[in-house]
């Protein structure tokens, strides 16, 4: 699939661009040739964005995604044909910390969003990004699918079940599929597994805990060394993403009306691996780092086995993960390794731009 033809002079409305995923799809797109607007809360400091100075590849615009006057004027500025939607308390531990500001973030936030695009009545591809933690817990070794029952028993992962209710609930109510031909918007949702890369410098995040541990020389405490998660690359759900949403826009052999709905992107069964699993692969190319384990029990539970099954995704959107396991770790590795030894903001602008280029070199030879 040539991403650029589909992708090159494309306007995008993306919200929560200076997060983690924010930031390396607007690098992303810029490299396609779109026309981003970005909409989302100040840049942390310290952060990606605010580091590689991301604010001059796109139309930066700041407010909070519950404001829907503020929504409604990004709209208006970007006019978008597309609408990613990134924006949201993302961490499971600040769930537990704040969850009356995750709920209002993660639920009312797509209320909003879904009601502007409601009510400005224009045609546009929208997909809603949630979390693999949207599904409600099962036990085991258990790969959850499309359909299974939304839930989650901590404040984060409820709240982005309620986000992709309410996903159906706009669809159904308002943008559904078949009625198209009167409102021209198609909807769907993403739910990727846990992503690692350069730059992200979240707090209780196990890739960017290391790193900061390692600048001082101490080890990171390892909560569930054992817990399973499915990790992959940024670039790979990003890429999915962009594939989903060209379906929406009828760029695919996949129609908008099928793609109407919500999708897994994670990695393939074999590539999921423990907590321990990645600190010690990533230890590998970045040395300097140790670490140890939690004795005690962790005060704010998390699920020991997150697994995500992608054979609907892989079949029917032709979409799969591009870099195994050793390869995610070891291009994250690079990128952490240039920024410490003291690469320019440009360097590691051209880096990621290398990284994307390697991927959509990748995706241009499979038949999305």
């Amino acid at each position: 699939m040539n991403l650029a033809e589909v992708w090159s002079g494309r306007r995008v409305l993306l919200t929560g661009h200076t997060g983690f995923k924010g930031a390396w799809l607007t690098l992303y797109l810029s490299r396609l040739g779109s026309r981003v607007t970005g909409f989302a809360r100040a840049a942390e400091p310290g952060s990606m964005f605010e580091t590689l100075e991301l604010h001059t590849l796109c139309a930066h615009r700041e407010g909070e995604v519950t404001d829907l006057a503020a929504l409604d004027a990004a709209l208006e500025a970007a006019d978008p044909e597309v609408v990613i939607h990134f924006a949201a308390q993302s961490l499971v531990r600040d769930g537990y910390a704040a969850p009356v500001e995750t709920f209002e973030s993660n639920v009312m936030g797509s209320v909003k969003l879904l009601d502007a695009i409601r009510r400005r009545g224009r045609p546009c591809a929208v997909v809603m990004v949630t979390s693999d933690k949207c599904y409600a817990q099962r036990a085991g070794a258990y790969a959850f699918r499309e359909d299974d029952a939304m839930g989650g028993d901590d404040p984060y992962s409820a709240s982005k079940g309620a986000a992709e209710l309410v996903v159906h609930a706009y669809r159904e109510s308002f943008f559904l599929p078949a009625r198209a031909a009167e409102h021209g918007v198609y909807i769907a949702s993403a739910r990727a597994g846990n992503v690692i890369g350069g730059g992200d410098h979240a707090r209780h995040r196990i890739v960017p805990d290391l790193v900061r541990a390692r600048a001082r020389g101490e080890p990171v405490t390892l909560r569930s060394p054992n817990a399973v998660r499915p990790w992959q690359h940024v670039l790979d759900p990003l890429t999915g993403y962009l594939a989903l949403a060209s379906a929406l826009l009828g760029r695919h052999r996949l129609s908008p009306e099928a793609a109407s709905q919500g999708w897994n992107f994670g990695p393939l069964p074999t590539q999921c691996h423990t907590v321990l699993d990645l600190v010690s692969a990533f230890a590998a190319p970045f040395d300097g780092l140790s670490w140890s384990v939690e004795s005690a029990q962790p005060s704010m539970p998390e699920a020991q086995q997150l697994r995500l099954s992608i054979d609907k995704t892989v079949s029917r959107l032709g979409w799969r993960p591009q870099w195994h396991f050793e390869e995610t770790v070891g291009r994250t590795a690079q990128w952490y390794e240039a920024a410490a030894q003291g690469a320019s903001p440009q360097a590691l602008r051209g880096l990621s731009f290398a990284q994307i280029d390697d991927m959509i070199t990748t995706v241009m030879s499979e038949a999305l």
